[in-house]
């Protein structure tokens, strides 16, 4: 019997696509984990098989070369991603971020031109919003892309880029008029091959996610061209952001529901398979009241996400409601994450146990897409 409930979303033909997902993962991702963790990056042929079977860009337009599907397909594949174990492929950032900014705010031209290579894994992408000295607050960034004849020159450093690495398609946030907030942001699409001045810096050490490729680059007179600018109109890059990232933290928020299930599943078989004074784990009350408090915590968050899919699903998921869920399940998550850590005790601190690695990879998650912080200050300002 399944510890959370089936979500209201799915059906027959989401269950059909999860057979070729988790068929993939399995094969695929669970077995190159500890290869990609000291590599810091997956392979990049990872890449073109994903695309070959037709598992990139799943919600863009068949058109353009995507799946044709929806949110849903995104939801269902990172489902199994979490299940096999991976915390290192970031087709999220990829599909559900990238190529999103491409179908929605790209010319026809431009999606012609890049979002074909995204689904077939010619291309990879990311996105470049952080900066050394600039976190969540997007309005002052400072990389700038300055119009000079029929090119932009882009000057500037970012940081934390998911993809960073092997990325071949870049949309770098950067102001078009340094003299303005909001207004001056615009998004830029950096083709990387022969691009002069462009740099990558160093895959970062970081405490989880060990074989996420999350990197540095530096700008220093990059000429990209005007073509490039995403929508061909300056100063539009606050808005365009603002409307991908609900997209962007409901992704976190199936992300962090997901690690939670596979977390309380763990510790159940664990604490129903090792004995202590002559008994079961799953026998001591303590044990059996913090895994009924996890249950609930999962069950509580699932339902709330489901809400979140449904809304999304029809268009109707706002700034707010997306904040909301965010910030929500990847704190359970944490706290989840943890008591099931505790439970496993001494071998739960072991690296190559898996809850270790899902607790390690738990933390980031209340932070990066915005952090809980500021998800709060925007459900703040709608009250």
């Amino acid at each position: 019997m399944p510890l959370t409930q089936r979500s209201s979303w799915l059906d027959a033909d989401l269950d059909s696509f999860r057979d070729l997902a988790h068929s993939f993962c399995q094969k695929e991702l669970a077995p190159n984990q500890e290869r990609w963790s000291a590599a810091k990056q997956v392979d990049r042929e990872l890449w073109l098989k994903a695309g070959e079977v037709g598992l990139l860009c799943l919600s863009i337009p068949e058109e353009y070369g995507g799946g044709g599907g929806t949110f849903a397909h995104e939801a269902v594949l990172l489902d199994e991603q979490a299940r096999a174990g991976d915390d290192a492929w970031g087709h999220v950032v990829h599909s559900g971020i990238v190529a999103h900014y491409v179908s929605s705010c790209g010319t026809e031209d431009q999606k012609r031109r890049w979002l074909p290579k995204l689904a077939s894994g010619e291309l990879v992408g990311a996105i470049a919003m952080t900066e050394p000295g600039t976190g969540s607050d997007l309005q002052n960034v400072k990389t700038k892309a300055i119009r000079d004849g029929d090119h932009y020159v882009i000057n500037g450093a970012k940081t934390f880029i998911t993809n960073g690495h092997q990325a071949e398609l870049v949309v770098v946030v950067a102001k078009t008029d340094p003299g303005e907030a909001a207004k001056g942001v615009s998004l830029l699409v950096l083709e990387t091959e022969g691009a002069e001045g462009f740099r990558r810096g160093r895959v970062l050490d970081k405490i989880g996610m060990h074989g996420q490729d999350t990197s540095e680059l530096f700008f220093d007179d990059v000429r990209v061209p005007a073509e490039n600018l995403l929508g061909e109109v300056e100063g539009q890059g606050f808005v365009q952001l603002m409307r991908q990232l609900p997209q962007e933290r409901l992704l976190i928020a199936v992300s962090a529901v997901s690690a939670m299930e596979i977390a309380l599943e763990q510790t159940v078989r664990y604490t129903k398979e090792r004995s202590a004074f002559g008994r079961e784990i799953f026998k001591f009350q303590n044990t059996r009241f913090k895994l009924a408090e996890c249950a609930t915590e999962v069950a509580v968050a699932k339902a709330f996400l489901d809400q979140c899919v449904e809304r999304h699903l029809k268009g109707d998921l706002d700034v707010t409601g997306a904040a909301m869920v965010k910030w929500w399940t990847t704190d359970r998550l944490s706290r989840v994450a943890d008591e099931c850590l505790q439970l496993f005790g001494g071998y739960g601190y072991m690296s190559e146990y898996p809850i270790s690695r899902a607790w390690t990879s738990a933390r980031v998650q209340r932070i990066f897409g915005g952090t809980n912080e500021i998800m709060k200050e925007i459900i703040s300002r709608s009250l």
